[in-house]
């Protein structure tokens, strides 16, 4: 970033490449629809090159760039809120075999076939289960379980205390908990999925 600052165009296109796919995940399993995903992680990358006069050294690159991705995340849930929006286990089209959106979210690399296997009986029901909790606590989950940031850096990015980022974090899992549950997720899938601990 300090490159790019500097008029390092190149410098650019690393960034990007090292964070279009988890930012865009991100983007996906918060909107919950590609076309809005992909246009809001196009305006990330604008906002980053109009703003990058302003981020400073003292906060690590992957805050910043979530911060702003997240916040153009609740401008447009709030702008699309009346409309329906397609969920992540409806089918995508003749394009992708007709498999539901979540199965082409990507996932860990070198997963091997059991897990990729369990991944696509959990993965609906998750993403629903994740539909159903409160804004505040599904950004929290999904910057700490699928993107693997740190309590205090999602505290910068939410702009809430860390204790507050902690409480959300608990109260997501033991919603999932609940939700999953009630869609007929049993305990043992739970442990091997990590919703059912909150440690």
């Amino acid at each position: 970033m300090l490159a790019f600052k500097s008029g390092d165009a190149k410098a650019f296109a690393t960034l990007v490449s090292r964070h279009r796919g988890p930012v865009y995940n991100f983007i996906l399993r918060y909107v919950g629809h590609r076309q809005r995903a992909e246009d809001v992680l196009q305006e990330t990358w604008l906002k980053v090159v109009r703003n990058s006069s302003q981020w400073q050294p003292t906060a690590r690159f992957t805050t910043w760039v979530y911060t702003i991705a997240r916040n153009l995340c609740v401008d447009s849930a709030r702008k699309e809120s009346f409309r329906k929006v397609d969920s992540l286990d409806a089918p995508v089209g003749a394009e992708d075999d007709g498999r539901p959106r979540g199965e082409s979210v990507a996932d860990e690399e070198g997963a091997g076939p059991d897990r990729a296997a369990h991944n696509v009986r959990m993965r609906p029901l998750i993403e629903k289960a994740l539909a159903g909790l409160p804004e505040e606590q599904r950004e929290v989950f999904l910057l700490r379980e699928y993107q693997g940031i740190g309590f205090k850096e999602i505290a910068e990015v939410t702009g809430v205390n860390e204790n507050t980022v902690k409480s959300r974090m608990r109260y997501a899992l033991e919603g999932l908990r609940k939700r999953l549950g009630d869609l007929g997720v049993d305990g043992e899938l739970m442990v091997a999925e990590g919703v059912a601990s909150t440690s």
